[in-house]
């Protein structure tokens, strides 16, 4: 029984007591009986009181337990917590709030809240604590009795009586400072990493514009070399990978349209490297560009002009009706070529070999054959004379074909030996015996038997293959020369003549290689005589030259081989080391003792000895002949009168019978 309950039953009991006492006609017994009754009533009350008293301990004691732990929680929280009545005047803090506001706490109770509130916020303080019964995370500076003003989040909650009359209010202060410190450094750090990526993305704008740039240049320099890839340099026209690209072209529609017909016009201008070497390289630039817009001109908007290099062009005529049609652009080419021009306030004009090769000549395949046989018709064309033009036919096409039979069977030869070397006596006419001999090369062919230079030579010229073959002739030449002379002490032999061609001279290692030839076969340098021909001389490159001064110094004796036939001329011969002069058989076959052909030889050996250089006469074939050149003084003789061309063991047996003229 609850403390109401128990107050209520005893004034009832009470009430009933004093009606029995007042009711005049109750009986003693009665009176008894309800006194009775009475007391047991109140011992039972009074069981009751006793009970609820002790349940009341019992509730005072927790309800001290909680008001404790209530106080404790409210005190040694680490926020600020206040209780203010209705207008903000403190009636109870907490030791935080104390701290928080530089006041104990016991002085805290009975100030006004708003005096720790900072200047500037106590007009706004005043509005809301007015107008407002609950406040959450407001933020207001607080200003502690005797420190600095410092940030604080409050939160405010009104407290109501029993009738809903506020009557006050509960608050909680927190210091926000190292909040707003953090707050502040968060704030900097997002300015500073907004800055940052303000700039970084300056740099990545600026890196992707570079970027930007470099794919443009790229792209530019890729477009660049994409024509150059295609084009020539100095003219503009299509090089010869797009020629060969539009012409394999060509070759695959012909080759799907049976009545389609095309032509290839190969063109070599005629003397330009006389222009060239006379006007100088850029006015030779110069001259090939005012060509190729000649070209352009004479051409069709659907054929192609193309430059492979040098004074070389190609012409494509596509979709012709026959062969008419490709002399006819051949003659008006010639004709705009004919035409002079001028050149830096200089007259020009110029002519050009040009070789037709139609598709429906053979059955072509690759562009590369088309292309061989329209050079090989204008090849024709210089040989005939220059200025002019020749169409590829079938005859050359046989000629082309055995050229090539040809290339394969000297590769051959030089893989499987096949090669020979014969030696010819070189006779001294003042001492009647063998000075040496000349190495003559010979092809021990397996099917056409033993071929003489002349047949073979030009092609190994042409292809390269003059190269490898020089180098085993010189090294056969040289090592069987140093055999005899240490075989043949008695007949001592003092020089061994090889050719050297034009061509060899275009290889960068010669010197070198002619070094190590005497270096490997233990050939005296000296005993050693290279007949170089005439068109060397002509040539008379600064290269040339100076090879030949280089050979002169290492001790190798310099021969010119069939003097007269060549454009060089005595006086040519003094700004060359030459050692020897070897007059063409052809003078020697016509001597005779009135003819003109002896007063040449005459006047060739006396200029020569007045340049100091000796005299070779070759292909001496009779006593008449040998007995004139002896009376002219010429140094040295060779030919069939003294011995054909020995093979090797041939030639060693005439040296032991040691034979004298």
């Amino acid at each position: 029984m609850n403390v109401d309950a128990f107050s209520q039953h005893i004034e009832k009991l009470y009430s009933k007591i004093q009606a029995l006492l007042q009711c005049n006609e109750i009986k003693a017994n009665s009176q008894e009986e309800i006194i009775t009754e009475a007391f047991e009533e109140l011992h039972t009350a009074m069981e009751q009181l006793l009970t609820a008293s002790q349940e009341l301990k019992v509730t005072r004691t927790a309800l001290e337990k909680e008001r404790q732990r209530y106080q404790d929680l409210f005190e040694f929280a680490p926020d600020g917590y206040l209780v203010t009545n209705a207008v903000g005047t403190i009636q109870e803090a907490n030791h935080a709030a104390a701290t928080l506001l530089g006041v104990h706490q016991k002085y805290l109770v009975g100030k006004p809240l708003i005096v720790f509130i900072a200047q500037q916020d106590r007009q706004s303080f005043s509005l809301q604590l007015k107008n407002f019964q609950e406040l959450l995370n407001w933020e207001i500076n607080l200003q502690p009795r005797g420190g600095e003003p410092f940030p604080a989040m409050i939160k405010a909650s009104a407290v109501y009586d029993l009738q809903k009359k506020q009557i006050g209010w509960h608050w909680l202060l927190c210091n926000i400072t190292e909040r707003k410190q953090v707050e502040k450094m968060l704030h900097q750090a997002y300015e500073e990493l907004e800055i940052r990526v303000a700039e970084r993305t300056a740099e990545l704008v600026k890196a992707n514009q570079k970027l930007l740039t470099e794919i443009t240049e790229r792209k530019r320099v890729e477009s660049q070399l994409l024509y150059l890839a295609f084009h020539d340099a100095l003219t503009g026209l299509p090089n010869r990978a797009a020629f060969m690209n539009r012409l394999r072209r060509a070759i695959d529609y012909a080759k799907r349209h049976s009545d389609y017909l095309f032509a290839v016009l190969f063109i070599d201008l005629d003397r330009f490297k006389l222009i060239n070497d006379s006007l100088g390289h850029i006015k030779g630039d110069q001259f090939l560009l005012a060509i190729a817009n000649k070209l352009e001109i004479c051409i069709r908007s659907i054929d192609t002009v193309a430059r492979l290099g040098g004074d070389e062009f190609t012409i494509l005529l596509e979709g012709i009706q026959d062969v008419s049609d490709a002399i006819k652009a051949v003659e008006r080419i010639q004709q705009e070529l004919a035409l002079p021009f001028e050149l830096e306030g200089q007259e020009m004009f110029t002519t050009a070999s040009i070789g037709i090769a139609l598709s429906s000549t053979v059955d072509y395949e690759q562009p590369e054959e088309l292309l061989r046989d329209a050079d090989t018709a204008m090849y024709r064309a210089k040989v005939l004379g220059r200025a002019r033009y020749e169409l590829f036919n079938s005859d050359m096409y046989a000629k082309v074909l055995a050229k090539l039979q040809l290339e394969t069977e000297l590769r051959r030869a030089i893989e499987h030996l096949e090669f020979r070397v014969f030696y010819q006596p070189i006779v001294s006419l003042t001492k009647g015996s063998i000075l040496g001999f000349e190495a003559l090369l010979r092809w021990q062919h397996p099917e056409r038997g033993l071929l003489n230079p002349a047949d073979f030579i030009p092609l190994a010229e042409e292809t390269g293959l003059i190269f490898s073959i020089g180098s085993w002739v010189l090294d056969e030449a040289c090592r069987q020369m140093q055999a005899w002379r240490m075989c043949h002490h008695s007949n001592l032999l003092e020089k061994i003549s090889v050719n050297l061609s034009l061509k060899q001279f275009s290889q960068p290692n010669l010197i070198e290689q002619i070094g190590q030839v005497l270096h490997s076969t233990g050939l005296d340098a000296a005993t050693l005589v290279l007949e170089i021909t005439e068109s060397v001389i002509v040539e008379n490159s600064d290269k040339t030259t100076a090879a030949l001064l280089q050979l002169r110094e290492m001790g190798i004796e310099l021969s010119i081989d069939d003097f007269g036939t060549g454009y060089s001329s005595l006086g040519r011969l003094y700004n060359f080391p030459i050692s020897v002069l070897k007059i063409d058989p052809s003078f020697i076959s016509l001597m005779s003792v009135n003819s003109k052909d002896l007063e040449i030889i005459e006047i060739i050996i006396t200029v020569a000895h007045k340049l100091g250089v000796d005299v070779l006469a070759e292909g001496v074939e009779t006593k008449e002949q040998l007995a004139l050149l002896r009376k002219l003084n010429c140094e040295y003789a060779q030919g069939n009168f003294f011995s054909v061309p020995l093979n090797s063991s041939a030639a060693e047996a005439l040296i032991m019978t040691n034979p004298r003229w």
